[in-house]
């Protein structure tokens, strides 16, 4: 596919948890009669916009929405197909996990569209499901598999900023004592953890909105297995976001906690 690189990939889905790859003859070529088909573009690239807007049923708002720079989780209903926008991590080298990836996808009973502007290890996921003959049936259990897979890839990372203000929490209180610790050290870790947390949250509490949206609709292509595997992922989202919420209130705990050290140490310097 290096000739066009605006095609990621795509993938006739065969109905029993395989994916035939296609190249832009093969996906130009589908028919509703021939299978589901996938196909995920690079939304930066200058072809990208063009094959949008060849194609029947995608008005300008939906090829807006694909293309859009700034993108918040939404799920929005068009007749009998849906654009749904949703996040991950970023689980790149060096990332920062708050600067989340977006991921846009159209949806309807014979194709799944899906555009990034970078790279999602979600997807990966699903292509290597899809290789190995056990991955998505049907358009809608593609987006529901690829929902659950974001949703999983975001559980260590919120685990780790639990732990992390566990760390800060035990060093304020266990290796304070001679007044040896570093406070502007653990101040400046914890407003950090603060503004991951809070970032974190402003786009995972409406992804979890969307995809309640997305369970709840009812068409004729939506199967109510999907259904079950979309609330499944409602639940999961729930509970990262409750998490966060328990990092915020632990790191004001912990901020309090700090402003007292700060203050008890200038008084014994008075």
């Amino acid at each position: 596919m290096s000739e066009h690189s605006e095609l990621i990939c795509a993938y006739r889905l065969d109905g029993n948890g395989g994916g035939q790859p296609l190249d832009w003859t093969g996906v130009n070529g589908s028919t509703p009669d021939g299978g589901p088909v996938w196909v995920h573009l690079d939304a930066t690239h200058e072809k990208t916009e063009a094959w949008l807007r060849s194609q029947n049923g995608l008005d300008t708002f939906v090829i807006d929405g694909l293309l859009a720079s700034e993108t918040r989780p939404r799920c929005d209903l068009y007749d009998n197909a849906i654009l749904l926008i949703l996040r991950g991590v970023n689980l790149d080298p060096g990332a920062k996990p708050e600067d989340m990836v977006s991921i846009r996808i159209w949806i309807d009973e014979h194709r799944v569209i899906s555009t990034r502007l970078r790279r999602l290890m979600a997807v990966e996921d699903i292509r290597e499901q899809l290789a190995a003959g056990n991955g998505p049936v049907s358009t809608g259990h593609l987006v529901a598999r690829l929902s659950a897979r974001l949703t999983e890839r975001m559980a260590p990372v919120i685990e780790e900023l639990s732990d992390r203000v566990t760390n800060l929490e035990e060093r304020l209180i266990e290796h304070d004592g001679g007044g040896q610790l570093d406070l502007r050290d653990v101040r400046y870790k914890l407003n950090d953890l603060r503004r991951i947390a809070i970032t974190l949250r402003r786009y995972i509490a409406p992804q979890r909105e969307a995809l309640y949206r997305m369970s709840q609709l009812e068409l004729v292509w939506l199967e109510g297995r999907v259904q079950g595997r979309l609330r499944e992922t409602v639940d999961r989202v729930t509970r990262i976001t409750e998490e966060l919420d328990e990092v915020r209130e632990r790191s004001a705990v912990v901020q309090d906690e700090l402003a007292n050290r700060i203050a008890q140490r200038m008084e014994r310097t008075m």
